[in-house]
């Protein structure tokens, strides 16, 4: 039994106990649930790359890639419903300068079910699984594009910004258009039409440039606002890796987009640029992972400074595991593209850390959302004073 509020106790066997209604769940829904979907499908996209065991844990990843799958219908029906029935507060985070961020995991949880569907769709859906995900990827190009110039647009014009108050989730609604750009990389090579090859390819590296110089100008500046004024409250502890997103994406996208560009500009009778293409992305994707190599390093020494004092639970904890996954999939691809047994290990090692940091995240989320807590939309908890911003940082208080 628990109290909630000065309201009579209630039963915590019971669902969203600690939410006065049920229909909380619906109206304090935010788009950072998506970072679920995100996390969930970035780790069964990795099992089935792992040395070794890779091909015995297909099963499982395919099991992981189809709750993400569920999720995301979930996620999007609930997020449909609160602008159908709570419209008027849904349309506040646009006014918000951190909630809206996160509309970008909106696009790039799409992505990571595309990127699946390549994967696991076979055995699933037949032959209409590439359709699907060719149909998919011109929505979450749409929808990137918009996050990409839409919420910065926003930064502009109606958020209240300062030096002091930023931090990595700024590159959020901006890297969705590079992690669109390298599923177009995986897409590619499944379609039949050499026409529409280039076209998702062209597009693709388009998506990448319109993305990565952006997020390393915001990488730039991050570096500088933690010089100036440290490390930023514990609730946004997990932020610390989100740096480490672009770059693994943006590694990966040169990467898989430079394998597909020999065969596809062949078949235009544009032989050489395909291997420039292809030298090109082997080359920026391996400096870029070098550079991933220091963020990851930092990450690592600013979460063991944080846990000192302790690290409270809250759902930008699923940073933790996206960012760290895109890395892994740069790593795995380095090895093959390399023919360098040595990535393929690191990869592994990787993939062990993503799978254990999967599985405490996901377990405090499962209580976390049972209990209702985790359902709570800072942009309409203290709309019109500063007491919810340490909340609105986080992206998400964890109740207590």
């Amino acid at each position: 039994m628990t109290m909630v509020g000065n309201k009579k106790p209630v039963c915590r066997l019971r669902p969203f106990f600690m939410l006065e209604h049920p229909r909380e769940v619906v109206r304090q829904f935010a788009p950072n649930w998506f970072a679920v979907v995100m996390g969930t499908g970035i780790l069964a996209l990795a099992l089935p790359q792992m040395s070794g065991i890779g091909p015995a844990l297909r099963p499982i990843g395919m099991g992981l890639w189809s709750v993400a799958l569920a999720l995301f219908l979930i996620f999007c029906g609930l997020y449909a419903a609160r602008w159908m029935l709570f419209g008027h507060e849904a349309r506040r985070i646009f006014g918000h300068n951190v909630a809206s961020m996160f509309i970008g995991t909106i696009p790039m949880a799409l992505s990571t079910l595309i990127n699946g569907l390549l994967v696991f769709g076979n055995g699933l859906f037949a032959e209409a699984y590439i359709s699907l995900a060719y149909g998919l990827w011109w929505v979450d190009v749409a929808l990137s594009l918009a996050c990409g110039v839409g919420i910065p647009y926003l930064m502009f014009t109606r958020h209240e910004i300062s030096l002091d108050s930023m931090t990595a989730v700024w590159l959020l609604p901006v890297v969705a258009a590079e992690v669109a750009g390298a599923t177009g990389g995986f897409l590619a090579p499944h379609l039949a039409d050499t026409h529409v090859q280039s076209v998702v390819l062209i597009t693709s590296y388009v998506l990448w440039s319109y993305s990565v110089p952006v997020a390393l100008s915001m990488l730039a500046i991050l570096i500088l606002r933690m010089a100036l004024y440290k490390l930023p409250d514990e609730s946004m502890a997990a932020s610390s890796w989100l740096a480490l997103g672009p770059v693994g994406t943006g590694a990966l996208g040169m990467l898989v987009m430079g394998g597909d560009a020999p065969a596809i500009f062949t078949a235009h009778g544009l032989a050489e640029l395909g291997l420039v293409a292809q030298g090109i992305g082997v080359v920026a994707g391996l400096v870029l992972w070098g550079l991933g190599a220091w963020w990851l390093l930092l990450a690592l020494l600013i979460t063991a400074r944080y846990l000192k004092n302790g690290i409270p639970f809250n759902l930008g904890w699923w940073g933790y595991t996206f960012p760290l996954g895109v890395y892994t999939a740069a790593t795995y691809r380095l090895g093959i593209m390399l023919d360098l047994a040595f990535f393929g290990y690191i990869g592994t090692i990787l993939t062990i850390a993503l799978t254990c940091m999967w599985l405490v995240v996901a377990g405090r989320t499962l209580a976390g959302a049972w209990a209702g807590h985790l359902f709570t939309s800072p942009c309409i908890a203290a709309p019109d004073n500063g007491m919810g911003k340490a909340a609105c940082r986080a992206g998400y208080s964890d109740g207590r």
